[in-house]
């Protein structure tokens, strides 16, 4: 089930909430647009279902289009908008209408709740890292380009070894059917051997 994610810029002046089904940190991107809109060596991009973002601020809201292939004949606008604070310059999601369905909170603007540790990174545009980034030490799968699967095909994935968010109400369902389903069935097999011997005594 999907989780809330809640996050904001770094001076306050935009607030969001946003749905997701996709909340692992698990994927690191190197590409210079990444390095350079960021700030740092690379970005870390979740998942949500772009219909339930709600924003408090937009007036504060402001848009990037990357330039691809800048200064070369196949020169083009990127058909993705990277979401930022006009004030503070926070990164806060990217939003591209060729998936409408979509958005992708950065995991920097996640204040709440906190985001869980995926046991392995995954590091994709290898090709555009300069030299002085250096590699996380932690397990890693790195790639050249783009890594093999998609967020949603990597939570699906690894949400059989326990890696993948889980809401509060699922955790509760996840006790109910481990726990105390079992009990209630117990409870119930005592009755019926209980009548069944009642029955037993008085024929």
């Amino acid at each position: 089930m999907p989780v809330e994610l809640a996050g904001s810029c770094h001076c306050g002046a935009i607030k969001f909430t946003v749905d997701s089904s996709t909340a692992v940190p698990y994927q690191l991107c190197l590409c210079s647009i990444c390095r350079k809109v960021g700030g740092v060596g690379g970005s870390i991009n979740l998942g949500g279902h772009s219909k339930t973002l709600k924003v408090e601020g937009k007036e504060h809201l402001s848009v990037y289009k990357a330039v691809m292939n800048r200064g070369t004949p196949d020169e083009y606008i990127a058909t993705s908008e990277r979401n930022f604070c006009s004030k503070c310059s926070s990164m806060l999601w990217l939003y591209d209408e060729m998936w409408p369905e979509f958005i992708h909170p950065f995991a920097s603007a996640i204040d709440s709740p906190d985001l869980k540790v995926p046991n392995k990174l995954t590091v994709i545009k290898l090709d555009s890292k300069p030299a002085y980034v250096r590699l996380p030490e932690r397990p890693r799968e790195v790639y050249d380009d783009y890594g093999k699967y998609s967020l949603e095909e990597w939570h699906k994935k690894h949400r059989q070894n326990g890696l993948s968010w889980h809401s509060k109400r699922s955790e509760a369902e996840h006790k109910y059917l481990v726990f105390i389903f079992p009990l209630h069935m117990l409870s119930i097999l005592v009755i019926i051997c209980y009548v069944e011997l009642h029955k037993f005594h008085y024929q």
